[in-house]
């Protein structure tokens, strides 16, 4: 006889319960372009949702504050020409966000201290690179100014934000559309998904791929990878009978994966959030009205399921909330922003505790608003740990600096050149500047003339 015995885990009653109606943000028209992107991004002080748009594209910024019904006259940011496919705060300035569009240009955007008064339609700046639509934006996790981004063009661009130039462009590493991109725990790599099912370790600023799997989940349907805290990957996607699957690899090794567990036979795509600081991850299906979470560990099946939370309506998109915009003292462990057809719903996850002291298991030190490098620095090959802060007395926000965008110009480094006019240019552009350099000869010739009698 096997007596089961439940595995031990502090994450294993995590609870999950959507908040009233009047703390939702409602009649919100999300976007309905066919892109698998979240469609939503959140940090301490705004929530962002792309929404319809007549005549180009627009998302909203609204304060968290902000609840109940939007107005459909409140302001957008709605510099694109084409639909917003995709929108990443920067994890270093609550105000800044950048967005990624059809209209194949990423545009940087800079958010008044409460929010939009009228609509912003003028960006900090505009990185144009790609030449076919901007499905994917996403900031390095450790040095300001660096933002990503990768188009239907197959290429990866990598920017720096504060001069406005691209420094990196990673082509030829895909042949097909790619499906997402993820940064390592320190910005020293990325990892990405293709629609040819080959998941690819990449050192962009070598431009040589170090790893890649093919057929890392055999199903045609999108995949997803991302980077856990410890390095390895961790894939969502499909079987060949396409049932939903999941899988952590080992980059050193890629040969076979690590775990697999198949899911379900649904078809949305499985969108994947992860706590770098507890180890846990969240998968969100499109079209799904669930949040299942998985707590990864080191002791076989790697890949613990922990528990499910359901509602009744499908999600479109998604919002995560980085760890430093959590409530504490309510011992709540992630938030999500749930995008209905005309709603944004939070939805707060909690680890019941009966004390009211801080729990420090829950919260360990997790990564701050301060980046480690800057741009220039990671550009130079320098690597830097996220800078963590301890979130016991709760998370206070600094004063954000603008982002200042200082264009170099290719001719600075240029002496100028001394510029003399010739008394007879030796090819004349016209038949009428030679008959004004004659005119002039002649004038001279008379002068001299003149003096001599």
């Amino acid at each position: 006889m096997i007596r089961r015995v439940v595995r031990q885990s502090k994450f294993r009653h995590v609870f999950g319960q959507a908040v009233k109606n009047d703390q939702c943000y409602d009649d919100i028209r999300v976007s309905r372009v066919t892109w698998d992107s979240a469609f939503c991004a959140v940090n301490p002080k705004f929530v962002a949702i792309i929404v319809e748009a007549s005549g180009g594209g627009a998302f909203l910024v609204l304060p968290l504050q902000k609840t109940g019904r939007i107005d459909k006259a409140y302001p957008t940011v709605c510099g694109h020409t084409g639909p917003v496919l995709d929108i990443d705060w920067c994890p270093h300035n609550d105000h800044v966000i950048a967005s990624g569009s059809e209209d194949c240009t990423v545009m940087v955007w800079q958010i008044p201290e409460n929010g939009l008064t009228a609509p912003l339609s003028e960006p900090v700046v505009v990185l144009e690179g790609h030449s076919k639509r901007v499905g994917i934006v996403m900031w390095h996790p450790t040095a300001r100014n660096v933002l990503l981004s990768a188009g239907c063009d197959n290429l990866i661009i990598i920017w720096n934000v504060g001069t406005g130039e691209a420094l990196i462009n990673l082509e030829d590493m895909h042949p097909d559309v790619i499906f997402n991109v993820c940064w390592s725990r320190n910005g020293s790599l990325i990892c990405t998904a293709c629609k040819d099912k080959k998941v690819r370790v990449i050192d962009p600023r070598k431009g040589k791929i170090i790893a890649e799997k093919d057929k890392a989940h055999e199903g045609a349907r999108p995949m997803r990878a991302i980077f856990l805290a410890d390095g390895n990957i961790f894939t969502t996607g499909f079987s060949r009978m396409s049932e939903r699957q999941l899988a952590l690899w080992n980059p050193k090794n890629m040969e076979e994966p690590i775990s697999v567990h198949e899911m379900d036979p649904s078809n949305g795509v499985l969108l994947p959030f992860y706590d770098p600081d507890t180890n846990v991850v969240y998968l969100c299906g499109k079209g799904d009205s669930s949040i299942r979470y998985f707590e990864i560990t080191d002791e076989a099946p790697y890949v613990h399921y922990l528990n499910t939370f359901s509602s009744k309506e499908p999600q479109r998109g998604m919002g995560y909330m980085p760890k430093r915009g959590l409530d504490v003292n309510k011992c709540e462990i992630a938030r999500f922003y749930k995008l209905h057809e005309r709603k944004c719903e939070p939805i707060i996850m909690t680890v019941p505790r009966k004390s009211d002291l801080f729990q420090d298991d829950l919260y360990p030190d997790t990564a701050g608003p301060d980046p480690a490098l800057e741009a220039e620095e990671w550009f130079d090959g320098k690597n830097g740990e996220p800078i963590l802060i301890s979130l016991k007395h709760g998370y206070v926000p600094g004063k954000n600096r603008d982002l200042k965008v200082v264009k170099k110009n290719v001719l600075d480094n240029k002496a100028p050149k001394k510029v003399e006019e010739p008394a007879i240019p030796q090819k004349p552009a016209s038949p009428q500047d030679l008959v004004t350099l004659q005119d002039r000869r002649i004038a001279k010739l008379e002068d001299q003339v003149a003096k001599e009698v």
